[in-house]
């Protein structure tokens, strides 16, 4: 596709102008004059209640294919924490491994996790188990959970008649109240 020239450059003009006239972003009002936007730490402000008080670990057994996703959990060993497994399976499902110069080694591996309460921090550790065995072909799991949940998400709507819902009764008498004129030209 092809731009005249004139629309071209009058298009960029504009993009020029408009970032011209766009104020820079304001510091916070305690910081000191002249000093960079201050970097946010999320672990301080999340309440450590919430983090477990114990360590953690769960082991996770993977397929991968020929692109590296994982392709298949052959098997998990689970730690005591039932919401910890389920973050770390979601997580091995979604995975990536590579060599660090990006090839791909097939084959089983094992995805190790660890959480440490004091850091407040979860530690992967990746081992190759056994190299080959796997299908190269197959899709990744992440890839075929998108696929089902976009079936699902196409499924017709259940037929059948919509009755809409009974709307709340108005807490005002609307026919005592005032007209919009008459409230415009009274004095306050």
């Amino acid at each position: 596709m092809r731009f005249p020239l004139p629309a071209l450059v009058a298009v960029l003009a504009a993009g020029s102008i408009a970032s011209a006239a766009t104020p820079p972003p304001k510091a916070a009002p305690n910081a000191p004059k002249g000093s960079a936007a201050q970097r946010i730490n999320v672990e301080k402000l999340q309440p450590r209640a919430i983090f477990p008080k114990v360590p953690l670990h769960t082991e996770v057994v993977v397929e991968i294919n020929k692109l590296g996703q994982v392709a298949r959990v052959r098997s998990i060993k689970p730690s005591h924490d039932r919401g910890f497994d389920a973050r770390m399976y979601g997580n091995a499902l979604q995975a990536f491994i590579r060599t660090p110069d990006g090839k791909v080694v097939l084959g089983t591996y094992r995805l190790t996790y660890d959480y440490d309460p004091k850091s407040l921090r979860i530690r992967r550790d990746v081992a190759l188990i056994k190299a080959g065995g796997v299908n190269p072909n197959a899709t990744g799991a992440a890839t075929d959970m998108m696929e089902i949940a976009r079936r699902n998400g196409k499924r017709a709507a259940p037929v059948g008649p919509v009755t809409p819902a009974p709307n709340p009764a108005p807490s005002v008498n609307v026919k005592r109240m005032p007209d919009l004129p008459q409230v415009m030209q009274t004095p306050h």
